[in-house]
């Protein structure tokens, strides 16, 4: 359980850092850094070298691995205009999609409801605080980074079933190459900065190989079901370092919409783990 705390604050705390390198690299530049510096490290301990590798598995890997670069891009673009903490809880209704389509039972539509009723909070309302209302396109890159997620789910249980562990650093590998070249566009020599660069390498650590490494870790200890209902924490983890590290404050509406979108990803992670059958 606290390695699993340990990732969510590892992630949050390494996107709010990053959040600060928008004005020098922008979301490309920075989103192009995590993707790179985490193929590398994922390359170097796994070694996918090794095994041998057919352009049968291309395809599979590649939507994968596209699916999570173009995941992490769209973030990236709506945190730059729309609180973190309320960014997850926008890109959580893709996950939570999945897992009530996926669902038979009916009283999981009490989750939707739930989650519906928290996006709703978000919405500009006609005649509300227009200094308060959430910036559109940030929105709108939230709710397509969660439709990614959705995919990057339905893909990454094929490859991880077909592939095991290498499917991750083959699927990096598929995700820097779309990336890293609409990072360089971007953010151009500035990317060549060693002191940027220094930065990168520290967003890619704490953003993407410790979180992986505790997930790892979590996933071999914890019961399926709650490790997910753990994992609901996370917009209230982004949002309290956003607050932190950020100094971004949520209004009572917004901290009322990121409960409940919690809620509903609890709710379903422990529907699915009723509805499952008793270990042996």
């Amino acid at each position: 359980m606290l390695a699993l705390l340990g990732s969510l604050v590892s992630l949050a705390v390494g996107t709010s850092f990053a959040k600060s390198l928008f004005p020098a690299l922008g979301a490309e530049g920075t989103t192009a850094y995590r993707i790179l510096f985490a193929t590398l490290m994922l390359m170097t301990v796994f070694r996918p070298w090794r095994r041998k590798w057919v352009w049968a598995d291309a395809l599979p890997l590649g939507l994968y691995g596209v699916t999570l670069g173009v995941m992490n891009l769209l973030f990236y673009s709506a945190i730059k205009t729309i609180p973190f903490g309320v960014a997850i809880a926008i890109e959580f209704t893709g996950p939570l999609a999945v897992a009530v389509w996926t669902s038979k039972k009916a009283s999981d539509w009490l989750w939707v409801a739930l989650a519906i009723a928290g996006l709703g909070l978000l919405l500009p309302l006609p005649g509300g605080n227009a200094a308060t209302a959430l910036d559109p396109m940030g929105m709108f890159f939230a709710f397509s980074a969660g439709i990614c997620w959705a995919l990057y789910i339905v893909f990454g249980q094929r490859v991880a079933l077909r592939y095991g562990s290498m499917a991750t650093p083959m699927g990096m590998l598929a995700a820097a190459i779309v990336v890293a070249p609409i990072g360089v566009f971007h953010a151009g020599t500035a990317m060549l900065d060693p002191q940027w660069l220094v930065a990168g390498l520290a967003v890619a650590l704490l953003s993407s190989a410790i979180p992986y490494a505790l997930e790892m870790f979590s996933l071999n200890h914890l019961p399926k079901n709650t490790f997910s209902i753990l994992l609901s924490l996370e917009p209230a983890v982004g949002a309290l370092a956003g607050w932190l590290v950020l100094a971004e404050h949520l209004t009572l509406s917004q901290g009322l919409a990121i409960a409940l979108v919690m809620a509903a990803s609890m709710g379903t992670a422990w529907s699915a783990g009723r509805a499952q059958p008793p270990s042996p």
